[in-house]
């Protein structure tokens, strides 16, 4: 025989009462106060106008003024005067914008400068100690890994990031670290080349 549906009311005000002799009823109604008044007031908003942030890039702590819509790569480049990593297809499929952030790879065509505020960013053009190319760097000009150049910093980058987590690479290894990476010449041959070059003489962590 089928179970009467219990009364709703006797269940809430069962509830009611488990609360306050439990003690959890004021607990309660501050989480949902809390809530309440986050949803009224929503996440801070900022712009449409220029925004100040900092950015510390390449180990410098950089003051900007951006849109909060500004890509970092069109921050860096318009704005820093930092030029090194290129705009390819500015949808976050080519890799020549690509650049290191906390340690990781990331498209900065696609990716908010105002996302990145707090974090390490790296570019292409403080790979260099002086004159002194980066081991990387020396390897793709040694081994003539680039055509154009177009997408050489976008490359020298995830290298860079490869290497640095994984010292010594498999081809297999290498060839998973740059698949982010097009290189419209069709060097790829030499790009392998230069990351097994740079692999034999060791890449310090950045």
């Amino acid at each position: 025989m089928a179970q009467k549906n219990k009364d709703p009311e006797k269940i809430d005000r069962g509830r009611r009462q488990f609360l306050k002799a439990t003690g959890m009823a004021p607990l309660a109604a501050g989480v949902a106060g809390a809530a309440v008044a986050e949803a009224q007031s929503g996440p801070a908003i900022v712009g449409p106008g220029d925004v100040a942030i900092e950015l510390m890039v390449n180990g410098k702590r950089l003051a900007l003024r951006v849109e909060p819509r500004m890509t970092l790569l069109n921050a860096i480049r318009n704005k820093a005067d930092l030029t090194g990593n290129k705009r390819g297809c500015d949808r976050g499929v080519c890799g020549a914008c690509t650049m290191i952030i906390d340690g990781r790879t990331a498209y900065s065509c696609s990716t908010l400068a105002i996302e990145t505020v707090g974090k390490q960013i790296r570019t292409v053009d403080g790979l260099a100690d002086g004159a002194k190319l980066h081991p990387v760097q020396q390897a793709f000009c040694d081994r003539d890994a680039l055509m154009c150049g177009f997408c050489t910093p976008g490359f020298v980058m995830a290298t860079v990031a490869l290497l640095e987590k994984t010292p010594k690479p498999t081809p297999e290894q290498i060839k998973k670290g740059l698949d982010g990476n097009i290189c419209r010449c069709g060097t790829f041959v030499r790009i392998m080349e230069a990351a097994n070059m740079a692999k034999a003489k060791g890449v310090a962590r950045g």
